[in-house]
């Protein structure tokens, strides 16, 4: 049993019919919170007031997690190097 399908306009099998995905375009206010560099930003605080090592590394480790998941790469450099900090 074979269905034909009359329209082939919208036949996505079709090279001139089919269009290329465009993402839509997302504020910067609506973008979502970056949890991981809040996190490092708590780990490191309390790294240093505690003087708890581990807690010192889990900064690092969350702080280049966010670095690496960062979506906009317009940061400027003076952003980048106080999230390293």
């Amino acid at each position: 049993m074979s269905s034909h399908n009359s329209n082939s306009a919208n036949d996505p099998r079709q090279p001139s019919s089919a269009k290329p995905y465009v993402p839509p375009v997302v504020p910067q206010q609506d973008l979502p919170v970056d949890y991981s560099g809040f996190i490092a930003v708590i780990f490191g605080v309390a790294g240093v007031m505690f003087r708890y090592k581990l807690s010192s590394w889990l900064a690092i480790i969350f702080c280049a997690q966010s670095l690496v998941n960062m979506r906009n790469i317009e940061n400027d450099l003076k952003q980048i190097s106080m999230a390293m900090m």
